[in-house]
C-alpha cells in the first residue's frame, strides 16, 4: 500500500463508523471461572521481560542502562510518599473488536478474527509495560461480542479474570511474571471506559448521547467520557452528559499536522537517511492543539470539573509501511509507548489494585499524562499544600485555607550522561475563557499561591536537546520547548 492510500485514509479515518455487519467468532474462551481476588504479581507493578530495548532488569525491574528512544521503564512497584501507586496506562485504544481496526479488516466474511492483528496487540501491550489498558472498541463489533472476549481473555495464556458478579476485567498474562489489567469500553456516541458488563440496550445505548444512556453506562460500571472534543463547542461540552473529555488525541494531532505527515511519508517511501529514529516519528508531527486548549480552558473557567485524559486512539489501520527497524509506523507498540495516562491509585491491603481502584482514581481526576517518547520523568510531583491539608491533582481547596501549588519538576529517568542535557521547566496555568494563562514558572521546585478562585493546572515543558543525535533532518526542532506533562486541574474555591 503506497503513499496515496495512506494519505486518503489519514484524511478520512473516522473514530465512529456505520452499521457494519458484526462477526461472531471470538478468540479465547468464554469460561468465567476465575476469581477477581488476585494476589501476588497482578497489580503490584512488577516488570516485563519482553522489553525490546532491554532497558529494565528482568529480575528487579530496575533500569539496566541509559534511556534511548523506544526503551520503556516500569512504574515504581511501591507507593509514593503520600501512599499512592503511580500506575501508567492507555485510555482510548481499539482491538480486533472495532470494525475499522487491523487495516479495516479485523474479521473476515465468516467472522473469524484476524489472528495476526490480535497477536500484535497482545504482544505489544506487554512490550510497552503499561499497567492497564482501557479499550474503547466501536459498537459495530463490540455490541455483539460477549464478556470476557471483550477483555481479550485467553485462559490458555494464563490470563486471570476479575469477577464482579461476572467477568469484569482481565489480568492479561505477558508470558512472564507480569500482567496488564485490561478493561472493556466503547467509543460511539459517548466513550465509556471500564465497563464491567454490557450496558442495557447495548448498541442503542452506546450510540446515544443522553442522560439516560450515561446512567445505563454507569450502571454497567463505566466512567463516561467523550473522545475528540475538537468536534464540539465549549457549550456542547458543558451540556453533554459526560464526566470528562480528552486533553490530547493522537489522531486529531496527526490530521492537524497533515503537511508534516505528508513530508514524513515521502521520506519513508524514499528511504531517506534524514528520517528520525523510528520511535521518534511522532516528533515532527506533534503539536499542541489550540482547539483542545481552548475547549479545556473554557469549560474549566466556566466552572466545569471535567476529567481530562490523553487518547492514543490506536487502531493499527493507518500506515502499514515499515520504518528502518522493520516495524510498521502505526504498530500498537509504537503508538502505545509514545505517551500515556498516569493515575494515582489507592492500593489495597496487599499493596495491589484492581479495575475498581483504577476507575476510582480516574473519577477523582488524579491523572497526569506524559509524552514518554521524549523519556520517562523521574521525580515529578504536583500537589496543593494548605492549612486544610494536602490536596492531590484533581482535588479542590478553599482560598481561605491559604493554598499553595507545589510542583517538583522532574528529570529524564536514566538520562545518558553523554547526551546534552534537556532544559526542563514547570508551569502553573490558570483557566480562562478561550484557554489558559500562565501564572508561574520555574525549575526544580515551583511554588505558587493562587490569589483568586479558579481552576489551575500544572504542565512540564522540555527543550529536548538530549534527542539531537536521533532526529535526523529534524534536529532543529530540539531547540523548541514542547509539553512533556499535562496534569488535570486543581480547583480553588472562594
Amino acid at each position: 500500500m503506497g503513499r496515496s492510500w495512506w494519505l486518503g485514509v489519514l484524511a478520512g479515518v473516522a473514530c465512529g463508523g456505520g452499521d457494519v455487519a458484526p462477526g461472531t467468532t471470538t478468540i479465547g474462551t468464554t469460561t468465567t471461572g476465575a476469581s477477581g481476588d488476585v494476589t501476588g504479581t497482578p497489580g503490584t507493578g512488577s516488570t516485563s521481560t519482553s522489553d525490546p530495548g532491554g532497558t529494565a532488569d528482568t529480575t528487579t525491574g530496575e533500569p539496566a542502562g541509559p534511556w534511548e528512544p523506544g526503551g520503556v521503564y516500569p512504574t515504581p512497584p511501591g507507593p509514593n510518599a503520600r501512599g499512592f501507586l503511580d500506575r501508567r496506562g492507555i485510555i482510548h485504544a481499539h482491538s480486533v473488536y472495532s470494525h475499522d481496526a487491523c487495516d479495516g479488516a479485523p474479521m473476515d466474511a465468516e467472522g473469524n478474527v484476524d489472528q495476526e492483528c490480535y497477536e500484535d496487540l497482545r504482544g505489544d501491550m506487554c512490550l510497552t509495560q503499561h499497567d492497564f489498558i482501557m479499550l474503547t472498541d466501536h459498537r459495530e463489533f463490540f455490541s455483539d461480542t460477549e464478556f470476557p472476549d471483550t477483555l481479550l481473555y485467553d485462559e490458555a495464556r494464563g490470563d486471570v479474570l476479575v469477577d464482579h458478579d461476572g467477568p469484569a476485567a482481565n489480568w492479561a498474562a505477558c508470558g512472564d511474571d507480569r500482567a496488564i489489567l485490561v478493561m472493556a469500553g466503547c467509543e460511539a456516541g459517548l466513550m465509556s471506559v471500564g465497563l464491567q458488563r454490557h450496558a442495557t440496550g447495548r448498541g442503542e445505548t452506546y450510540g446515544a448521547q443522553t442522560v439516560e444512556s450515561k446512567g445505563l453506562l454507569e450502571d454497567a460500571g463505566a466512567v463516561v467520557l467523550l473522545a475528540h472534543p475538537e468536534d464540539y463547542t465549549p457549550e456542547q461540552l458543558e451540556a453533554l452528559p459526560v464526566s470528562g473529555f480528552e486533553m490530547y488525541n493522537l489522531h486529531a494531532n496527526t490530521i492537524a499536522s497533515i503537511l508534516e505527515a505528508a513530508q514524513l511519508v515521502t521520506m519513508v517511501m524514499q528511504n531517506d537517511p534524514g528520517l528520525p529514529h523510528p520511535d521518534l516519528v511522532i516528533f515532527p508531527l506533534w503539536a499542541e492543539d489550540p482547539r483542545y486548549l481552548e475547549r479545556w480552558g473554557t469549560v474549566l473557567a466556566r466552572g466545569g470539573r471535567p476529567i481530562t485524559t490523553m487518547g492514543t486512539d490506536s487502531h493499527r489501520n493507518t500506515f502499514p509501511e515499515e520504518l528502518p527497524d522493520g516495524e510498521r509506523v502505526d504498530s500498537f507498540r509504537r503508538m502505545q509507548q509514545w505517551f500515556s495516562n498516569h493515575l494515582l491509585v489507592v492500593p489495597d491491603g496487599d499493596g495491589g489494585y484492581d479495575d475498581l481502584a483504577i476507575k476510582d482514581a480516574l473519577r477523582a481526576r488524579r491523572l497526569y499524562g506524559v509524552f514518554e517518547y521524549m523519556g520517562y520523568p523521574e521525580g515529578f510531583d504536583a500537589r496543593i499544600e494548605s492549612e486544610a491539608g494536602v490536596v492531590e491533582i484533581g482535588g479542590e481547596v478553599s482560598l481561605a485555607d491559604a493554598p499553595a501549588i507545589v510542583v517538583a519538576v522532574p528529570q529524564v529517568q536514566m538520562l545518558d550522561p553523554a547526551a546534552e542535557a534537556p532544559v526542563i521547566t514547570g508551569h502553573v496555568m490558570r483557566a480562562i475563557e478561550g484557554g489558559f494563562e500562565e501564572v508561574a514558572d520555574g525549575t526544580d521546585e515551583l511554588l505558587y499561591a493562587p490569589d483568586a478562585p479558579g481552576a489551575y493546572r500544572v504542565e512540564v515543558r522540555i527543550t529536548p536537546r538530549h534527542l539531537v543525535a536521533y532526529l535526523g533532518n529534524y534536529v532543529d526542532l530540539a531547540d523548541t520547548p514542547r509539553v512533556w506533562i499535562y496534569a488535570n486541574a486543581f480547583f480553588v474555591g472562594a
